[in-house]
C-alpha cells in the first residue's frame, strides 16, 4: 500500500477538500482520523468509512507521532503540512488529471470522473462538491486520478499531473492576486511543467446532449471530452456517457417543489457564475437569494455581481460569508443591493441580512410557475428548507 506505516491527521477534516484527501489516504494505507470545529456533510463519508473524528472548539494538532496535514482555513494556527503539500504527493502516487481554472472546475473534474467510471476504468477521484452519481467526493481506485486543483492559494502550482486542464482564466480571489493577468500568469507557469494540456477557453462549447443544462457547461463538457481523449477515451464513447451525466451538489440542484414553486440550489459566487446559472435558469420568473462569499470579493465586486442579479425578476441579498476572512470596515451584502438598484431601477430588490428574512421575503413573492433560486458558496442552502415549508403553507 502506498502509504502504509503513515499516521494522519487531518486539522478541518470536515472540508470538501480535507474530507476527501483523508478517505483516499486511509484506502492506500495509511491510518487516519482528524479534528474539525464543526458537523459538516462530508463528515458522514468519513465517519463511515471508519475514520475517527473530533469535533470540538478548540482547536487540536496531531497526537504525538502523527503527522498533521492542515486546512488553509487553520493555517499558521497549528503545525503540519500544508493540504497542497499532501496533495501534490498523491497526485504523484498515481496517473493523474488535474482541473484547474476560476469557474467550472468541479463540474468538469466530475463529468471526467463519471465518465471513466461508467467505462468501468476503476477511476480515483478527489472533487471538490458531492457527486451523486458517484457517491461522493473522493474514492480511490486504480484508473486515473482525478484531482480538483485550487489556485486560490497557488496551491496548484504543486501538482505535476499527467494531464492538466484550465477550463478558464478570471480573478476570483482578489486577497491574493491582484489582477487576472496575474492568474493567467500563474496557469501558464503550471502548464509549462505537465505533459499534455487542455485550455478549455480555446475550445467551443460542446453541441451535443451534455445530460446538464446551461452553455457554461456545454463548456466544462468540451474541457472534459478533450481531457477524456487525451486519457485514451473515444470521443464517441465520452459523449455517450455525458449524456447521461446528471451534475453535482449545489450546482443547479433540484431541491423540491412547493404549491408549483421550484426551488433550486447553485453554488454560484463570481459575478460570471451567477450570469452563467440565471442564463441556464431562464424561462420561468426567477427569484433569487443570493449570500455574498468573502469580503474581499464583495468589496471589489458588488457593482459586478448587481449587474449579473439584474437577470433575475426579484432578488434578496444577505450579508456577507466570511469564510476565512475577519470582517472589512463598511461591507456588507447592502453594497450588492445598492449596486443591483443602480443597475435596474425599480426591481423588486431587499436587503436581508439574514437567510431567514431573505426566505420569508421570496417566498411572499413567488407564485406558481415561478423558480427560487439560493445562490453562494457559503450556507445559503439552510434556506432551502425554510423555502419549502413556507411555500407549502
Amino acid at each position: 500500500m502506498r502509504l502504509e506505516g503513515r499516521r494522519l491527521w487531518f486539522v478541518g477534516i470536515g472540508g470538501a477538500g480535507l474530507s476527501g484527501y483523508a478517505l483516499l489516504a486511509q484506502a492506500w494505507g495509511a491510518e487516519v482520523a482528524g479534528w474539525d470545529r464543526y458537523e459538516t456533510p462530508y463528515l458522514e463519508h468519513v465517519r463511515g468509512a471508519g475514520i475517527p473524528v473530533t469535533i470540538s472548539d478548540a482547536l487540536e494538532g496531531a497526537p504525538e507521532g502523527w503527522e498533521a496535514v492542515v486546512s488553509t482555513a487553520f493555517a499558521c494556527q497549528v503545525p503540519g503540512r500544508s493540504r497542497a503539500d499532501l496533495l501534490a504527493e498523491l497526485v504523484t502516487l498515481q496517473d493523474s488529471i488535474v482541473v484547474a481554472g476560476a469557474h467550472g472546475k468541479t463540474t468538469t473534474a466530475a463529468m471526467i470522473a463519471f465518465v471513466l467510471d461508467q467505462l468501468g476504468t476503476d477511476p480515483a477521484f478527489l472533487i471538490g462538491g458531492y457527486v451523486p452519481q458517484l457517491g461522493g467526493n473522493a474514492r480511490a481506485g486504480s484508473g486515473w486520478l482525478i484531482v480538483e486543483g485550487d489556485e486560490s492559494d497557488r496551491t496548484i502550482s504543486h501538482l505535476r499531473p499527467k494531464i492538466a486542464v484550465v477550463t478558464n482564466v478570471d480573478l476570483d480571489h482578489h486577497a491574493e492576486f491582484g489582477s487576472r493577468a496575474e492568474v493567467a500568469e500563474l496557469f501558464e507557469t503550471w502548464l509549462a511543467e505537465v505533459p499534455r494540456v487542455v485550455r478549455g477557453e480555446d475550445l467551443d462549447p460542446l453541441g451535443s446532449d451534455v445530460g446538464v443544462t446551461g452553455e457554461h457547461n456545454r463548456r466544462n463538457a468540451a474541457s472534459a471530452v478533450a481531457a477524456l481523449e487525451l486519457a485514451g477515451v473515444s470521443r464517441t464513447d465520452a459523449l455517450a456517457k455525458l449524456a447521461e451525466f446528471n451534475g453535482v451538489g449545489r450546482r443547479l440542484e433540484a431541491r423540491g417543489e412547493a404549491n408549483g414553486v421550484a426551488v433550486v440550489d447553485d453554488y454560484a459566487h463570481h459575478p460570471a457564475e451567477i450570469a452563467a446559472t440565471l442564463a441556464a435558469a431562464r424561462g420561468q420568473r426567477v427569484l433569487v437569494l443570493f449570500q455574498p462569499h468573502l469580503f474581499s470579493r464583495t468589496r471589489y465586486c458588488a457593482a459586478e455581481l448587481g449587474h449579473a442579479l439584474a437577470a433575475a425578476d426579484v432578488v434578496a441579498v444577505t450579508d456577507v460569508y466570511p469564510a476565512r476572512e475577519e470582517p472589512i470596515e463598511g461591507v456588507t451584502g447592502k453594497l450588492v443591493v445598492d449596486a443591483l438598484a443602480e443597475a435596474r431601477p425599480g426591481m423588486s430588490v431587499a436587503w436581508t441580512p439574514t437567510i431567514e428574512d431573505g426566505a420569508h421575503f421570496l417566498a411572499q413573492r413567488a407564485r406558481a410557475g415561478d423558480v427560487v433560486l439560493t445562490i453562494g458558496a457559503g450556507d445559503v442552502d439552510r434556506a432551502v428548507p425554510l423555502l419549502l415549508e413556507e411555500l407549502g403553507a
